[in-house]
Formats: C-alpha cells, sequence, structure tokens
C-alpha cells in the first residue's frame, strides 16, 4: 500500500498530531508513506520523520483548483493508492476521488464535541459518504453515529495513540516553584473548559498558592481566549495561572510539571491524555468522550464530571498531599497506555482493515 495522510494544518492540536503519528508509524510498515497539509503549516512541521514525503498544498480556498491538481500530480507522481483524509481536509479528498476513480479514500472522524452529536451538522457528510472506503473514529459515540446519521457502513473505531519522542528543542523554563506545577495541554476551545480550570485556580490560590497552573495550547485570539485573560486577571490569578500558547516541545513543558489535568466539556480520545500516560503524570479530569475508558477512577487517575470544581479541587489537593498516589497514578496510567495506545497495537489494526476496505 501506498498511503498519504491529509490535514488541513500542522499546528499543535489533536488530530493534527494524529497525521503527523500516523505518517511517521507507517514508515516502516509500507511501500509509501506521505504527508499533505492543505491549507497551513505549523509547529509539528518539525516532528515529521525524514522518510516520510511531505507536500504543502497552500490551498487558499475552498474551491481551489490549483491546489487540488497539485494533489492530483503528487499523488500519481507517488502512485498513491489511498488518501486517509483528517478531520475536515475530506472534501479535497472527496473532489480527487471525482477525478481520479480509482484511488481509495478514507476519512478520520476526529470530531470532538461529542456531548452534543446530535446538533452537528451533516449534510455535506452524509452527501459524501457513498464515495469513501471506509470511515475511522476516534470513539464509539461516533461510530454509533455515523452509522445512524450518514447510514455508513464501512466503520472502525481506532484509539488515538502517542509516540514519545525526544523534542528537538527544549527551550521553555517554565514559571512557578519547581515539583509544584500543574500543566493542561489543550488549545483554547470553548469545549476544553477552562473556566473550570480557572474556577479550581481560584480555589487552590487560597490552600496552596505556590501550586501554579501552566495552560499550553493555541490561541486563537477569539472572544473565549480573551474570556480567559480576563477571569485570571478578575480572579486575581496572574501569578498562579500561566498560558504559553502553542508549544513543538512536549516532552520539555511535561518533565517540568507535576500533575496533568483536563477540565474539558467534550472530548472524543484526546491524545494530550495520551501523552500525560506516556511521561506518568498523575492526573485529573472530566468524564466526557472516551476519557473514561481510559482513566479508571481512583486506579490510573482521578475522574469527576466536568460540572463539579469543588470535587476536581478536592482531587487535585489529593495528588499535591500524598506523592505516593502521584507517583502510582503516573505508573499505572503509563501502563495503560502502553498496552492498548501505542502505535504498534493500533497501526495492526489499521492495515488489517484498509486490506479488507
Amino acid at each position: 500500500m501506498r498511503i498519504i495522510q491529509m490535514i488541513d494544518s500542522l499546528e499543535a492540536g489533536g488530530a493534527e498530531r494524529m497525521a503527523v503519528n500516523y505518517a511517521n508509524a507507517l514508515v516502516n510498515e509500507i511501500e509509501f508513506s506521505g504527508l499533505v497539509t492543505t491549507r497551513k503549516e505549523g509547529s509539528l512541521r518539525d516532528k515529521i520523520d525524514a522518510n516520510v514525503s511531505y507536500l504543502f498544498l497552500n490551498k487558499k480556498r475552498q474551491l481551489d483548483f490549483g491546489a487540488l491538481f497539485r494533489l492530483r500530480s503528487f499523488v500519481l507522481k507517488n502512485k498513491v493508492t489511498h488518501i486517509h483524509a483528517h478531520s475536515t481536509s475530506f472534501f479535497l479528498a472527496f473532489l480527487l476521488k471525482l477525478i481520479h476513480p480509482s484511488l481509495r479514500i478514507i476519512r478520520h472522524d476526529h470530531y470532538g464535541n461529542n456531548e452534543f452529536l446530535l446538533a452537528r451538522p451533516y449534510f455535506v457528510l452524509k452527501q459524501t459518504a457513498p464515495f469513501f472506503n471506509g470511515i475511522i473514529v476516534v470513539n464509539q459515540k461516533l461510530k454509533n453515529w455515523s452509522e445512524l446519521k450518514l447510514k455508513a457502513k464501512n466503520i472502525i473505531y481506532l484509539p488515538n495513540f502517542s509516540v514519545k519522542e525526544k523534542s528537538k528543542r527544549a527551550d521553555k523554563i517554565l514559571k512557578g516553584c519547581e515539583g509544584k506545577r500543574i500543566v493542561c495541554l489543550a488549545n483554547l476551545r470553548p469545549q476544553k473548559n477552562h473556566f473550570l480550570l480557572l474556577e479550581v485556580a481560584k480555589k487552590l490560590k487560597k490552600t496552596y498558592s505556590d501550586w501554579t497552573f501552566h495552560l499550553v495550547g493555541k490561541d486563537f485570539e477569539d472572544d473565549y481566549a480573551m474570556q480567559i485573560k480576563k477571569l485570571i486577571l478578575e480572579y486575581e490569578l496572574e501569578e498562579n495561572v500561566f498560558l504559553y500558547g502553542s508549544r513543538p516541545d512536549v516532552e520539555n513543558i511535561l518533565n517540568l510539571t507535576s500533575i496533568a489535568i483536563l477540565t474539558s466539556q467534550s472530548e472524543g480520545l484526546p491524545v494530550s491524555l495520551l501523552e500525560y500516560g506516556m511521561y506518568k503524570k498523575p492526573i485529573v479530569v472530566t468524564r466526557v468522550g472516551e476519557i473514561p475508558t481510559i482513566v479508571q477512577h481512583e486506579e490510573n487517575g482521578f475522574v469527576v464530571d466536568s460540572n463539579e470544581p469543588d470535587l476536581f479541587y478536592k482531587y487535585l489537593v489529593k495528588l499535591i498531599t500524598t506523592e505516593k498516589i502521584r507517583f502510582d497514578f503516573g505508573q499505572a496510567l503509563y501502563n495503560t497506555v502502553q498496552s492498548d495506545y501505542t502505535d504498534k497495537s493500533v497501526i495492526s489494526k489499521y492495515l488489517n482493515w484498509l486490506q479488507k476496505s
């Protein structure tokens, strides 16, 4: 098989990380592994394996025929058999299928707003569904939704996976006291519910003011981001909550922190959670998406509802005050990720599925 991954950008988001992870993992498994970015490059560009064939289309609009034919040339030149289209890049794959019918195309659905699936627009997805040879989903809710709404048949649930790698640079020194840092890897999007994090930070400031929160994720400079910054000032958390934007050096960030959290009100299967496990971080997370299938409460982490700031605070304090729990949870989460969420286990299922699709 000769497969290219396609994604709209290489900014540090979950779907983008998975596109890079798949391309890198396939290098030694198939004849040809490529990666195509349609609209925008980003910090993950440096994470692409040197043996992955890479193309940036610089697509300017939804119907950009120049980009479409550049993609077609790349596909023909490299004798590509499959396009694995992540998230919204599926539409370009669909257009290419119209002019290159022998190409097999796969849509990878990373939709993270799973608590609100009923409101998800699906007209375009349904109209293009017959042209796809299969759909990959990142949780069971999406699988059920695709079967019901799209009437799609060849659907497989494949969990996201994490790859531990050495950062190419480790230049960010975090603020706060060593050994007393709490990290949240999440782009500044409403579904990530940073407002819950700020409520917890406000409570923690009164009891453990030397512990600090470190928010790593893309700042879209929109109303949501502005509200976060406004609340940091309003709650007087300027010395307790720090924003870093998108960072390429995840290993460096996680090595400098002691506890990891996610406060999401909706998720698919967050790659950041798998990264927490890879680096043995003790966690407090919310009970959304596929998170409860990975995190067993009080076995490898603490899990709370997304509207429970008091309970979230309570469990965070347990981690702060009990070093043994931090160690045990970190090791247990690492074991879970190593057992079921590594590239080897997922890629094996992926290739077997593709051969039958």
